[in-house]
């Protein structure tokens, strides 16, 4: 009788062990469920807006302001130069590398290679005083200014480098779309703030001088940007972004005289279309 006792035990605890297996409906995890120790890159282009500035430029002999001037962009287009390795640096880019420090929080430092040109030809007010006043065929009534060529030229075209880290978040979105599996196809929300220094090339020809024409240290930024991440097959995706921001340039270099400077504040804007991938090192 105790032999019989335990062989039902034996043959209830084999019959317990195959029904609770074959419960068990568990499946791989996902590479993408998880973030956490993750590393991103990617590389693409951007388009910008800035908001109209005042900028002061000043030396041993002059100390004026423009006021409200304008200015744009500089695009290059669709162009072979943003995968050339001897011309990326000509149009207008975002590079960033990331980690991520758990599954929705990162940390990232970039550079957004901007472009930015005053508007020519355009009739502001001015303020100030400058040597030879009227020579450069820049004298209009009513206390204004043509922004002619012998007078100013001012563009930061060889980079309005805005060199920044971020702190950003990110959010599995792809259940609003029924997507169950992520690993081909997810679409994610992504947010970010940011700040970081500014260092253009900045080419300016101010009263018939000859330009600084190097890198400078100018300034400082700060932005904030959010974006719609499509990642396919786990490792590779593609990313849209709106990122604005303030600048603060205060202290341009402008010719080849250390003492003639230039100083101006502005926003910005820029839309944002990269490639990118994400790994496990």
């Amino acid at each position: 009788m105790f032999f019989n006792y335990n062989l039902r035990i034996v043959f209830a605890t084999i019959l317990i062990t195959q029904f609770l297996l074959a419960q068990d409906t568990t499946k791989p995890e996902k590479y993408t469920a998880h973030n956490k120790g993750k590393f991103f890159v990617y590389w693409g282009g951007n388009r910008e807006s800035y908001t109209k500035s005042d900028i002061r430029f000043y030396g041993n002999d002059y100390d004026f302001t423009l006021q409200n001037v304008t200015a744009y962009d500089k695009p290059k287009g669709w162009h072979v130069d943003y995968v050339n390795p001897s011309r990326m640096t000509i149009p207008q880019t975002n590079f960033r590398v990331g980690y991520f420090i758990n599954d929705h929080y990162n940390i990232t430092i970039g550079v957004d290679h901007m472009k930015y040109v005053m508007a020519q030809n355009r009739a502001v007010d001015i303020n100030g005083f400058y040597p030879n006043q009227g020579t450069y065929g820049e004298t209009l009534p009513n206390g204004q200014v043509l922004l002619t060529e012998d007078f100013l030229t001012f563009e930061h075209t060889d980079g309005l480098n805005y060199i920044n880290t971020d702190f950003g978040r990110v959010d599995d979105i792809s259940k609003l779309f029924r997507i169950t599996n992520t690993d081909k196809f997810q679409i994610n929300v992504t947010e970010a703030v940011g700040i970081g220094l500014l260092y253009p090339k900045t080419n300016a020809k101010l009263l018939g001088n000859n330009r600084h024409d190097d890198f400078h240290v100018s300034g400082y930024g700060v932005s904030a940007k959010v974006g719609l991440n499509f990642t396919f097959f786990k490792y590779f995706f593609i990313q849209t972004e709106l990122k604005g921001g303030y600048i603060n340039l205060n202290d341009i270099r402008t010719t080849e005289n250390s003492s003639d400077r230039a100083e101006q504040k502005f926003f910005f804007l820029q839309k944002i279309i990269v490639l990118g991938g994400i790994f496990k090192l």
